[in-house]
């Protein structure tokens, strides 16, 4: 089984958001990596992402919601629409208003009664930002801890306002300080590239999906070093669709000089053990 850990569909609150409303730009990012645009993103077509995923034997899709700020929001009531609609095809990741502990506390515990299978906090891009380790997310890490449920943790690429946003040392503080939690660091921590690396050596609660700054970014090559060596086992696979096709990425992909073995768990045997599915 494939999994895509991070799959975007192009219908609901979706199509709101910046990656498909501002498509001349989308676009730009994917040739940049070295792609040419999905015609699903481009047509904002559901069917075709199907027919994208089937050309490619991607089983699975994690669908990951959000509540944002100028990159546009996603609500959990879509994403469940999506996964129940499809229930063979995606999986869940649910998003929270971190300014509300209480209220953070209830969004996660309806969405894991739900179905979702993750809580995705991307702290840079919220209304109001917050840096990874802002004491208002330590609830909400400590209730997800405690629900055994893990974390998706936006803290690279246009992470936030600035750089700092996707500091790597406030990650670490944040592994550090909930041991028993899993996190899931999305696009990969980058540009810090050797450092977010150095915090999966010596945190083995974290997990690292560098997605779309796989692909021919400054650094790649140490994230591939890092799947075929100690970080095996917690490598995950994701094209971040819409900004690479699902289809050409995973065979560029399968290109790379990761061995058999550890490339079968990077693409879903992590993801399944990670998810218990």
């Amino acid at each position: 089984m494939i999994i895509d850990f991070r799959l975007r569909p192009p219908v609901a609150g979706f199509r709101d958001t910046l990656m498909y409303s501002a498509g001349e730009r989308r676009d730009g990012f994917t040739r940049t990596v070295g792609f040419e645009p999905s015609v699903a993103a481009q047509k904002q077509s559901m069917e075709l992402l199907l027919q994208e995923m089937d050309q490619a034997k991607v089983d699975r899709g994690v669908v990951v919601g959000r509540l944002a700020g100028t990159l546009g929001s996603v609500p959990n009531e879509d994403v469940q629409q999506i996964f129940q609609q499809h229930p063979q095809r995606f999986i869940g990741a649910a998003s929270i208003d971190p300014t509300s502990r209480v209220g953070a506390c209830k969004t996660i515990d309806d969405a894991l009664e739900a179905g979702f299978k993750l809580i995705n906090i991307e702290p840079g891009s919220y209304p109001i930002p917050m840096y990874a380790d802002d004491r208002r997310l330590y609830p909400v890490y400590a209730h997800c801890e405690d629900r055994k449920v893990p974390v998706i943790l936006m803290v690279g690429g246009t992470a936030g306002p600035d750089l700092s946003y996707s500091d790597p040392i406030r990650t670490d503080r944040v592994l550090a300080d909930f041991p028993n939690l899993k996190v899931v660091v999305a696009h990969g921590g980058w540009p810090w590239v050797i450092e977010i690396l150095h915090i999966a050596f010596r945190r083995p609660n974290m997990y690292l999906s560098p997605d779309m700054y796989f692909s021919r970014m400054p650094g790649w090559e140490q994230y591939v070093t890092a799947a075929d060596t100690f970080l095996a086992d917690r490598m995950l696979y994701a094209s971040s669709f819409p900004f690479c096709p699902v289809k050409d990425y995973k065979e560029w992909f399968e290109t790379l000089p990761i061995k058999a073995e550890n490339l079968a768990k990077v693409m879903g045997g992590n993801a399944r053990k990670l998810l218990g599915i």
